[in-house]
């Protein structure tokens, strides 16, 4: 066994993955080397079709063979319809032993993916997060392989460093003309950004466009050119857009979200960095589109403007947009379906590259520039270390997505998060999955006060400003004891040896692993 610099265990060998460990935030240096890609030149004769009557022959051309990769995009979410048609044809084509590895699992229910696993269609898989009952059958140890979890950020770059190789890739599409240019952004299911698949086709050896709406050429706008385009199939349908902010961007009543939101616009709203230009990040949920509303009218209030606002956008920061409260939005997933035609017809509403939004390893992206980080938690402790996995049993409840991401690289991260759900704590002593290093925290939220982390970089710049404030800041320490004086001392998940799921942080280190939880 080896030991990460955050204390967790790991095995040195898990199967044929060979561990890196976790050394620091910024520790493991940039990789120098060329970009692995799958990607082929190719040649298309003038007049000839890229059109194939349904997915199975679109199947059979990209040369899909057994154990290959295969890779598709989240954002549909909920509403995808094109993971399972896909994964049906597979699998009526006889094609096993696949390796499944979207931008992010979602949980669509018929077919759900742990079908395609329990037939061996798929036997390995590589995602941001797993959930519903495909989550639960890989915590109970129905797959042999364990499942490698990344950021939004560590995807591409393991893509591009050949850790991740894509044979073919299925892009959905909301629009798209016969000869692959295609967009999310119109069409009577449109699902808004596609930057989650731009390195998908930059990559794989084989890009297929599934789209329920043929347009006439050229497709206008185009998210994806046709020249990384090999096939394309229309379906009668590859999404339902009114699922894809479902359990996403969703308003509250609640007085303690409420009053986490008040607390975190206060918070931003006292920092020396609230000014002219600065730049945000909010996301979705509950407490997320509430502190949007509120800040909103704090900028209103101060007469100040952002630069940017970034990541998965819902409405509300497109109300502010229209307002003229932000320059620009840069979009890389969208959050309801004003987000998503929003990029169509507004051109400070900017479709961007999720490599260029959360990959560390590049010449430089957003995340460098951000100001303010918002982020969601399901347990922090009290090295402020942050679980976005799993939940009080065990059970697989959320994805990474780009929080880490967010966390390395805004220079004011902040975690919003009720010190209890239920009867259970969510400020604990030791997180089960340590997801986000907690020197990247500066500070969470709590209905019951505001903890200021003082590993982080900027910490002395936020407690000099918070301090002239009335706001109540408390230790992380504080937060806990009152958590568990509330509920009790929970009993601790009980788990086997065996590793079901391989947790990578931003840089490709492993920050933790999941273990098969005794059931």
């Amino acid at each position: 066994m080896i030991v990460n610099s955050l204390g967790r265990e790991l095995p040195e060998q898990i199967g044929d993955y060979k561990v890196r460990p976790y050394m620091g935030p910024y520790a493991a240096p940039a990789e120098q080397r060329p970009v692995v890609t799958r990607r082929t030149a190719g040649h298309v004769i003038p007049g000839e079709s890229k059109m194939k009557p349904d997915l199975k022959a679109a199947i059979l051309a990209s040369g899909l063979r057994d154990g290959m990769t295969i890779s598709f995009h989240h954002s549909f979410r909920e509403g995808d319809m094109v993971i399972g048609q896909v994964l049906t044809a597979i699998r009526e084509l006889g094609i096993k032993g696949l390796r499944f590895a979207p931008s992010a699992v979602v949980n669509v229910k018929s077919p759900s993916v742990v079908d395609f696993v329990r037939d061996g269609t798929i036997d390995r898989i590589e995602a941001s997060g797993i959930r519903g009952q495909l989550g639960d059958a890989v915590l109970a140890g129905e797959m042999e392989n364990p499942v490698i979890l990344r950021t939004h950020g560590a995807r591409p770059h393991a893509i591009e460093m050949g850790r991740l190789q894509i044979d073919v890739a299925f892009i959905g599409a909301s629009a798209a003309d016969d000869y692959g240019n295609c967009t999310g952004c119109i069409g009577p299911n449109a699902c808004g950004a596609m930057g989650y698949s731009f390195v998908d086709a930059h990559n794989a050896g084989c890009v297929i466009v599934v789209t329920d709406n043929l347009v006439e050429y050229p497709c206008v706008p185009a998210s994806i050119s046709q020249q990384y385009v090999d096939f394309v199939v229309k379906v009668d349908q590859v999404g339902d857009p009114e699922k894809i902010g479902k359990g996403a961007a969703r308003l509250t009543k609640n007085p303690r979200d409420l009053m986490i939101a008040e607390r975190t616009v206060e918070l931003i709203s006292a920092s020396r960095r609230f000014k002219n230009g600065f730049s945000f990040q909010t996301g979705a949920g509950a407490i997320p589109i509430a502190i949007t509303r509120y800040l909103a009218q704090r900028m209103k209030e101060r007469g100040v403007k952002a630069s940017f606002a970034l990541g998965g956008i819902p409405a509300a920061i497109i109300d502010m947009y229209d307002e003229g409260l932000v320059r620009a939005v840069e979009c890389s997933q969208s959050f309801d379906a004003v987000a998503a035609r929003a990029i169509a017809d507004r051109p400070g509403v900017i479709e961007i590259d999720n490599a260029d939004y959360a990959n560390a390893y590049s010449r430089g992206g957003f995340l460098n520039r951000e100001d303010f980080g918002v982020l969601g938690a399901l347990e922090v402790d009290i090295d402020f270390n942050v679980n976005i996995l799993t939940g009080s049993s065990g059970e697989m409840m959320g994805g990474l997505g780009g929080g880490p991401d967010v966390a390395g690289g805004a220079s004011i991260s902040i975690v919003t998060i009720p010190i209890i759900r239920g009867r259970t704590p969510s400020i604990v002593k030791r997180v089960f999955t340590l997801c986000t290093p907690g020197e990247t925290i500066a500070a969470v939220v709590t209905e019951a006060g505001i903890a200021l982390n003082p590993r982080h970089k900027n910490y002395a710049e936020l407690k000099e400003d918070l301090e002239k404030t009335n706001l109540k800041l408390v230790t992380i320490q504080e937060l806990q004891q009152l958590a568990e004086r509330l509920t009790g001392v929970p009993k601790p998940i009980e788990t086997t040896d065996r590793v079901t799921c391989i947790v990578e942080y931003r840089d490709g280190t492993v920050i933790d692993v999941i273990r098969q939880v005794k059931r």
